[in-house]
């Protein structure tokens, strides 16, 4: 097995000296070195074949004892240094201090293909971040993180990537939902894969510590590495920076809200400096169109981490992210003005990503009293977003009296849909049938857009349960049968038209498919 190591993180940014695995408070270094923790009897079940070829590995190097090894944490690749790195955080609005990598750690980065790739085992062992817990992972979320990370590629949206997916052999204590019940679960360890983990609480950490010097090293690292488009180091390139971090940010966050995604843990901490959706915990799907549903059991009072408030939350994270850089700039009416100009933004780009799910290529100025209505609409009665959105492109502007009949696969309780409610839905389609009529392509075209915009298959919550269990009993076909329906989320795959249902009812109050705790 031959991989290109060209590590950067660990040989351009100061170390922890301290080498002893030990919990501590870390000043004035950006990681620390962590050697993976052995497993007993280490399994693999599942390799990204995308990934495999991304880091310039073949499928005969997966099947190789070496492969299993390393990516297992059994082995250390030759002439590298596994870390851990340091961060802090705000979680659920309040200012957590000093976290970290408490679960995962940074094999290596490799080159291939002039494209760089940090590798990072999650579930391999404690590092000095783990504060009380024991730095493993369990089978259920390990599947969670590996089907979604890949599903997430495959729709389009921003995301770190998935390698592997494998067993450790060892059994992992789990009180999953935070309520004394506490069990012992398969552990379970997946790589993953991005250009970089680097979270905004990389940077929050070394300013709440007052470090500027080592924060000014690891900005300008960032910017050498995944931004030298920017130009070298200065005030001007730290604003230019930031304003580039606010966008990515911005157009993952429409992504999401484009498809359903509901990531359920927003902190700083789990906020990519690239625009990247990383950690993959409480997450969940839309079954029900409904702005107010978070999957995490922690958020269920206070619903900071809601769907409809997923694009504020983002502009409250990039606020604490300029608060960060500051110390390096020194005057708050740059960043401030490019945090101004994080609404205006979010609502264009908003209006404009609904324009396309809704088959409208051209701008109009009734078009966001449309969405509005639309939304409240959707929230009538239980509307499956999915289908709905998949199915909407069949409509017809010759049968505009025909919406609801397009739609019906979408409510989960048909007699919900009373006279009111139909009155309502009629009217809304009539306006989008005068709508329609404004545009100029065919309705073939139109439909064949909006179902390149409209997946016809996510990784639903109980699809991933359903996997769950099944692994949990020693079979694993489901996962790869999920891995491979969700690579091509846009086609019909009438072979597969069984996924393309409602939330079953046994799945609407079951542990995994409704409620998710972050050890999800």
């Amino acid at each position: 097995m031959q991989l290109h190591i060209k590590d950067t993180f660990n040989k351009e940014l100061p170390a922890d000296p301290i080498v002893e695995n030990t919990r501590r408070q870390v000043k004035n270094a950006c990681y620390s070195f962590v050697t993976p923790k052995h497993t007993k009897k280490p399994e693999l079940l599942h390799v990204s074949p995308e990934m495999l070829m991304e880091l310039g590995l073949t499928k005969k190097d997966a099947e190789s004892n070496t492969f299993l090894n390393v990516f297992t944490g059994n082995s250390v690749l030759p002439n590298t240094k596994p870390y851990a790195m340091c961060y802090g955080g705000h979680q659920f609005g309040n200012w957590a201090g000093q976290l970290g990598d408490g679960r995962a750690i940074n094999l290596a980065e490799v080159e291939h293909n002039n494209k760089l790739w940090a590798i990072q085992l999650k579930g391999a062992g404690e590092t000095p971040y783990s504060r009380t817990a024991d730095g493993l992972a369990v089978l259920r979320s390990s599947i969670r993180e590996y089907l979604c990370s890949e599903a997430m590629h495959h729709l389009g949206v921003p995301t770190t990537r998935a390698l592997s997916l494998a067993l450790s052999g060892d059994q992992v204590l789990r009180d999953m939902l935070y309520n004394g019940n506490a069990a012992l679960e398969k552990g379970a360890i997946v790589c993953r894969v991005a250009p970089s983990f680097l979270r905004f609480g990389n940077y929050q950490i070394l300013a709440a510590q007052e470090d500027t010097t080592t924060l000014k090293t690891l900005v300008d690292y960032t910017i050498k590495h995944h931004f030298s488009h920017l130009g070298a180091p200065s005030k001007n390139t730290y604003l230019q920076f930031f304003e580039s971090v606010l966008n990515s940010t911005l157009k993952m966050i429409i992504h999401w809200q484009r498809v359903g995604f509901v990531h359920g843990v927003m902190n700083t901490d789990n906020l990519s400096i690239l625009g990247l959706t990383i950690d993959y915990g409480p997450y969940g799907w839309l079954e029900g169109y409904d702005n107010d549903w978070t999957p995490n059991t922690t958020d269920s009072q206070f619903k900071r981490y809601r769907f409809g408030a997923q694009l504020d939350i983002g502009h409250w994270n990039l606020f604490q992210l300029a608060n960060a850089l500051y110390p390096l700039i020194e005057e708050a009416d740059g960043l401030e003005s490019i945090l101004n100009s994080y609404p205006k933004k979010a609502k264009a780009q908003y209006i404009a990503m609904m324009r396309t799910k809704l088959g409208l290529y051209t701008e109009d100025d009734k078009d966001e009293e449309l969405i509005i209505n639309l939304e409240k609409n959707l929230q009538l009665t239980e509307t499956d977003m999915t289908i709905f959105f998949r199915n909407l492109s069949h409509f017809s502007t010759k049968h505009s009296q025909d919406g609801l009949k397009v739609i019906k696969d979408a409510f989960y309780i048909l007699s919900d849909v009373n006279d009111t409610v139909k009155t309502k839905w009629n009217t809304w389609f009539n306006n989008y049938a005068i709508r329609l009529n404004k545009e100029t392509i065919s309705a073939k075209e139109r439909q064949l857009k909006m179902n390149q915009t409209n997946p016809k298959y996510v990784l639903r919550n109980y699809m991933a349960q359903l996997a769950i269990d099944d692994a949990n009993k020693g079979d694993y076909k489901l996962i790869d049968e999920l891995f491979n329906l969700l690579k091509k989320p846009y086609d019909e795959q009438p072979e597969n038209q069984k996924w393309f249902v409602k939330r079953p009812d046994w799945a609407r109050n079951k542990v995994g498919c409704s409620m998710l705790s972050c050890s999800s």
